[in-house]
């Protein structure tokens, strides 16, 4: 659905999301990268578990929610990706 045109001028840094390594663009929002990375799914709401994804990309919806290092409920469209950054979604276990 989302794919990054070919530039070779563009740096790459490692992230790692959900456990698992990848590289993405320095200067891409946190939500960029997830997205060119195939996740639509960045938390679930808490009571009906329903999955949410980043809706408007410019820090007024809150759908786009997800742990960045440590730190949870983070806006993930608002920050900068950025070499090391561990992201993790949050997704409801609803068991």
């Amino acid at each position: 659905m989302f794919a990054r045109l070919p530039d070779a001028t563009i740096e790459r840094v490692a992230i790692v999301i959900d456990g698992r390594s990848f590289d993405a663009s320095r200067g891409d929002s946190v939500a960029a990268a997830l997205l060119a990375h195939g996740c639509t799914a960045f938390r679930s709401t808490e009571v009906a578990a329903r999955p949410r994804g980043p809706y408007c990309m410019m820090g007024v919806c809150f759908d786009c929610l997800v742990t960045i290092d440590g730190r949870a409920n983070v806006q993930a469209c608002m920050v900068q990706v950025e070499a090391g950054m561990r992201i993790d979604t949050q997704l409801a276990d609803r068991r």
